[in-house]
């Protein structure tokens, strides 16, 4: 017996305010386990004038029923617009369900999730959502989230701690997070975490300060104090504030673009040399993503950033053009090895190994010339030694925090040579 479910899927159409129903998405779950993915554009959607897809090369606007037994049946822009880690546990905890599937995550999601996309169990698209806390509930939305974390398994959090943590479920991995509003628009709050060990707000906002340094574009954030803690507020580059709400963008991660497995057990498809190809075709301006590409390779590398995966990197429409996102996700890994370390990516001819030389072998690919990449390379190195410890403090950080984490920058083995034999 095979058990199916399915779901409509709306999108806010790029620069209106105008969410339509543009398909249908069908889920099934085959006797011997597999799980097939479905989905279908809807006649009067393609019809319209307007149309953009929802993944211009896995998903164009055509009358074709498309399939895939990826991502647990999961298609690529669809999961990005699901919760991330902490949103799950969110949901789960609301819910007091441990069963959900991935019908279930779309429909209790948010609607300040990642992107354009919304879900629903009707036709009809929803009346926009407009509820979001103020960044002044900081207090209070950290102690939700407290309370959220130290819950046990299958305990139900409080209808206070519910009603401030639902509107907050978006992009970002299990770090408790909360969406927030303030005459500027909408902020990613980041919180601090039980396993933290240094403290993260100031460092996150540094790395990004430092990537900003080093000809990265990066999004506004700001370290906001709250008592002894600090909370990372890091501006959506996904919304344009206009009068009467949000102009909400497409958006979705280089796993998407890559057409790659989530599992690191099968990184065949991970790669930056291989995102830089898909730049190319995908990008309206693919030589300058690519060529900042290259630095956030050679950024991540220098500060030992090995959490760099396919869903920290993504791509956005601000209209109906695609482009290299900013960046976002950047944190620090002060592994004890000072001879080798890989990114999560491979990024040159020897795969992962975060190595200059490494690095320089694939700079063709990325647009540049050998002398060129080495140049950017001593540039940024540079700009990194220079700044770093300073970025830290400046933004809040101690020296305890910086002792913590200063042997993941500029790491000795980065100017190893690559063993050739």
């Amino acid at each position: 017996m095979t058990f199916k479910r399915s779901c409509y899927v709306f999108l806010q159409l790029p620069g209106v305010m105008d969410v339509v129903t543009c398909g249908r998405y069908e889920r099934e779950v085959l006797r011997d386990g597999r799980v097939v993915g479905r989905f279908v554009y809807g006649r009067s959607y393609r019809e319209r004038g307007d149309t953009v897809p929802l993944d211009p090369y896995h998903l164009p606007v055509t009358p074709r029923m498309y399939e895939t037994a990826k991502l647990e049946g999961m298609f690529g822009a669809l999961r990005d617009a699901s919760p991330d880690a902490w949103g799950r546990r969110v949901i789960e905890k609301m819910t007091g369900r441990a069963d959900l599937d991935e019908i279930d995550f779309l429909l209790h999601g948010p609607e300040d999730r990642a992107g354009a996309l919304s879900f629903g169990e009707v036709r009809t698209p929803p009346a926009p959502a407009r509820r979001f806390n103020r960044i002044l509930h900081l207090r209070e939305l950290r102690r939700a989230a407290q309370s959220l974390e130290e819950a046990a398994p299958g305990e139900l959090v409080g209808q206070q701690v519910a009603d401030l943590l639902e509107p907050g479920t978006s992009l970002g991995g299990a770090r408790p997070k909360n969406v927030v509003e303030d005459d500027e628009g909408l902020w990613i709050a980041k919180f601090p975490q039980r396993n933290d060990k240094w403290n993260n707000a100031p460092v996150e906002a540094a790395m990004l300060a430092l990537a900003g340094r080093c000809g990265i574009r990066t999004p506004e954030t700001s370290v906001e104090p709250i008592g002894d803690e600090s909370v990372l507020l890091v501006k959506r580059f996904d919304r344009d504030k206009v009068p009467g709400g949000y102009v909400r963008h497409r958006m979705v991660s280089a796993l998407t673009v890559l057409d790659a497995a989530d599992r690191v057990t099968d990184r065949t498809e991970w790669s930056y040399v291989l995102l830089a190809d898909e730049l190319r075709r995908w990008s309206e301006r693919s030589a300058e993503d690519r060529a900042e590409l290259f630095r956030r390779v050679v950024f991540n590398a220098l500060i030992s950033n090995l959490d760099d995966h396919p869903r920290n990197h993504a791509l956005i429409a601000p209209g109906r053009a695609w482009q290299l996102a900013p960046a976002y996700d950047l944190t620090p890994t002060p592994a004890v090895s000072i001879e080798r370390r890989d990114l999560a990516l491979a990024c040159g001819p020897h795969g992962r190994m975060a190595r200059r030389d490494n690095l320089i072998g694939a700079a063709p690919r990325f647009g540049l010339e050998a002398g060129e990449a080495g140049a950017i390379i001593d540039e940024m190195k540079q700009t990194v030694q220079r700044h770093w410890r300073d970025d830290v403090r400046r933004l809040g950080g101690t020296e305890g925090d910086c002792k913590v984490i200063e042997p993941a920058f500029v790491y000795p083995g980065f100017e190893y040579e690559t063993d050739q034999t």
